[in-house]
């Protein structure tokens, strides 16, 4: 894709198709995009950013699409009565989804890493992005989150960087089934458990996936993962697993921190151990970390080179990210949206004292009614007795949605298993609920995902603190 071309990016400021927005415009093409965000007034910094990378932006009502020329970009998300995809089909424009696109530039590469799975893909992207940068290996990155690596005061939104290292390192989603596009050289798979599709689709999404890869960096510490290990060629896997003595990569003497996570890094083939201060807390981010130093491994970094650069990892943003402390209680950030990650930031959570008072915007009605029973057994089984969880309802940006199942049915679920849950229809009543709870010792956690408005929640409800 050398010669320039006309992109027009529908739902530009979404975390899957800003960093591809990023990347194009890096690459010397011409970038313009619209999103309903935009038309609502919602997330304004992150749009000023774009225009000042030199991305046109447009009201999403089709007066951006008045070109043939112009490449429609989709997402899976986008309806065929979107005015720009009229707009788009009026005029002949050809279209293409976001996927597609970002498999035709990974397919592209000469070493192509994709990173998979249920979990923790933004973070080991970011994770063995950092690396590799750090080392000398100058990559091209896309992810789904804000990596504070690379990220600056006149770039705060930075998902994507653009390298000339021949290396292209990338989350790939499986939720609209589009893992099936690419064709890794390193095939990253962190986990895989019940999320947007049921768990026979999943594994046979992530076991093709693998099967693709020249090396398939797999996780022991997973059942479903694991058997993929099982079941691969002799050769083509790297195994890794937080103190799993069959792993190729694992991590030994754990020791936790509030907002990190200590470790030795164990290359079990060569014998190397190595320390690691990770500026990111919890067991699943240890998991991160060997994911990240396997596929480093994959693409020919020495395995304690690696390990050292994951001292100076600043992690990504939403990801039990510290907002502040006032008054004696803390504020957490945190993208956790499906049951897995909800367990595994609740249990990092717990390691320290203190009660937790959590919000859970859940990021969609569709969630709700696949996972309802998952996800009133993962907050029933996570929150301590002095804890509360407080739902608002779902996050709902317009669209056909079916709203059978909601917030109040988790709340009542989570009740009757005799946690402590309460419901509210916005977002504004959760915040005066909470402040009127909170106490010295707390830690307050703002969660959920697909609405950049929750981190300016999080940083209001520090403002109203006292």
């Amino acid at each position: 894709m050398t010669d320039k071309k006309r992109y027009f990016m529908c739902g530009v400021g979404g975390s899957g198709m800003l960093p591809l927005a990023l990347i194009l415009k890096a690459q010397g093409h011409e970038v313009e995009g619209s999103d309903r965000a935009l038309d609502q007034g919602r997330t304004a910094p992150k749009f000023e950013f774009l225009r000042a990378c030199g991305i046109r932006l447009f009201a999403q009502d089709g007066s951006g699409v008045t070109n043939p020329d112009q490449i429609l970009v989709v997402s899976a998300a986008v309806e065929n009565d979107v005015p720009d995809v009229v707009a788009a089909r009026e005029i002949g424009a050809y279209r293409i989804t976001r996927a597609q696109l970002l498999a035709g530039l990974f397919n592209a590469a000469p070493i192509s890493v994709g990173v998979a799975g249920t979990s923790g893909k933004s973070t080991t992207t970011a994770m063995i992005g950092w690396i590799l940068h750090a080392t000398g290996r100058d990559p091209t990155i896309v992810n789904g989150a804000v990596m504070k690596n690379f990220a600056s005061a006149d770039a705060p939104f930075v998902s994507a960087r653009v390298g000339s290292g021949g290396i292209f390192v990338s989350e790939v989603d499986e939720s609209d089934g589009s893992i099936a596009d690419f064709i890794p050289k390193v095939a990253v798979v962190t986990n895989v458990s019940l999320d947007h599709k049921s768990l026979d689709e999943l594994r046979a999404l992530f076991a093709a996936f693998a099967e693709k890869a020249e090396i398939a960096v797999l996780n022991l510490d997973n059942p479903e993962t694991a058997k993929l290990a099982e079941n691969a060629q002799r050769g083509k896997t790297i195994t890794f697993g937080v103190e799993n003595e069959h792993a190729d990569i694992t991590a030994l003497d754990l020791s936790p921190e509030r907002f990190g996570v200590s470790f030795s890094a164990y290359e079990r083939a060569s014998k190397t151990r190595a320390p690691v201060a990770l500026k990111a807390p919890g067991r699943h981010n240890v998991e991160n970390a060997l994911a990240a130093l396997a596929a480093a491994q994959a693409c020919g970094v020495p395995f304690a080179e690696a390990a050292r650069t994951l001292n100076d990892f600043a992690g990504v943003r939403r990801r039990l990210e510290y907002v502040g402390e006032k008054g004696g209680i803390t504020i957490i950030d945190d993208f956790a949206h499906n049951p897995d990650k909800i367990a595994a930031s609740l249990t990092t959570l717990h390691e320290f004292s203190g009660r937790l008072i959590v919000m859970f915007q859940p990021h969609g009605f569709g969630p709700l009614a696949k996972m309802k029973n998952e996800f009133i057994a993962c907050f029933a089984d996570n929150l301590a007795a002095d804890d509360i969880l407080i739902l608002p309802e779902p996050a709902y940006f317009g669209g056909t949605v079916d709203r059978s199942v909601s917030s109040r049915d988790i709340v009542d679920g989570v009740l009757a298993k005799g946690r402590k849950a309460a419901q509210f229809e916005t977002r504004a009543q959760c915040g005066d609920f909470i402040l009127g709870a909170a106490r010295p010792g707390d830690r307050i956690v703002i969660m959920g995902a697909r609405d950049d408005s929750l981190t300016q929640f999080a940083a209001e409800i520090m403002d109203r603190i006292g």
